[in-house]
């Protein structure tokens, strides 16, 4: 606990670090209070369709094609959004770091079947195989959530790997052996907690990385129908993109601002964690 308030601590004294929490904070807040703002949920048919940013005062942002307002479209966005992605992305974390740390710890047969079984989800391009998981299984929350994560544990399980071959030959991994700690032990116990800087910096990668693939695979109509996210109302703007571009521009904005929070939160975290990399820059 005091370690994870010393953390956030040193982030917010960074530049980097104070702007992504913020804007972060923001969109949790808007998930948050998505209910309690807007009860009626964002599939109510509020106003007049096509109505344009600052055209009606109780429409600040528009309505769309089906005169629904747009702010409650964000707010409830921002929840769908970040659900997917903290979802797919912890989930592409434990998968990637137990196949990571087993192939690098043991090595032999068992890291050469891990790593070509690793190099096999990365010759298919992340987005395709994405499509085609949920074109086959079907559009659904926690299919669309597997389907980003099964594509994301590979770059997380080379990079324990990488870790691990280099903790292995290190003295106090050696004399947990001698004292007959067990193997599991010593990679779940001991060397995993060393390699958690690289892995808490790539996670805020991840997560923005699942937030734009939800909102693609949504943009192409292979989103949960049930509900409202960010992509959803970039796949109904895609439609007026001519007449009414604010449709998509929305979406678009709350989308951009949420992964450069992220990517701002990785940058610090590893300025943070990391201070010999700063200091050699």
């Amino acid at each position: 606990m005091r370690g994870a308030l010393s953390l956030l601590g040193r982030l917010a004294r960074h530049p980097s670090g104070l702007i992504g929490m913020v804007l972060i904070l923001a969109i949790v807040a808007m998930s948050a209070l998505a209910g309690i703002l807007y009860p009626d949920g964002p599939w109510t048919m509020a106003g007049p369709p096509r109505l344009w940013p600052g055209a009606d005062p109780r429409f600040p942002l528009g309505t769309d094609t089906f005169g629904r307002d747009l702010i409650p479209a964000l707010f409830y966005g921002a929840r769908v959004s970040l659900l997917v992605g903290v979802s797919a992305a912890g989930a592409a974390l434990v998968i990637g770091t137990v196949v990571g740390a087993i192939a690098g710890y043991w090595g032999g047969w068992v890291d050469d079947a891990l790593m070509r079984l690793t190099d096999a989800f990365q010759t298919v391009p992340n987005f395709l195989l994405s499509i085609a998981i949920v074109g086959i299984i079907g559009a659904s929350l926690p299919v669309i959530t597997f389907a980003i994560a099964i594509v994301a544990w590979p770059m997380i399980a080379r990079l324990v790997r990488a870790d691990v071959l280099r903790l292995r030959t290190y003295d106090f991994v050696q004399s947990c052996k001698i004292i007959g700690m067990s193997d599991l032990r010593i990679v779940f116990q001991q060397i995993l907690p060393n390699c958690l800087a690289p892995i808490i910096v790539t996670a805020s990668v991840l997560v923005a990385n699942s937030i734009i693939v939800e909102a693609s695979l949504a943009f192409l109509g292979l989103g949960d129908p049930n509900v409202m996210s960010w992509g959803t109302v970039l796949n109904i703007g895609r439609q007026e993109l001519r007449n009414g571009w604010y449709l998509t521009a929305v979406p678009a904005v709350a989308l951009v601002l949420t992964v450069m929070s992220l990517n701002l939160i990785g940058d610090a975290l590893n300025d943070v964690l990391n201070p010999r990399l700063k200091e050699r820059k």
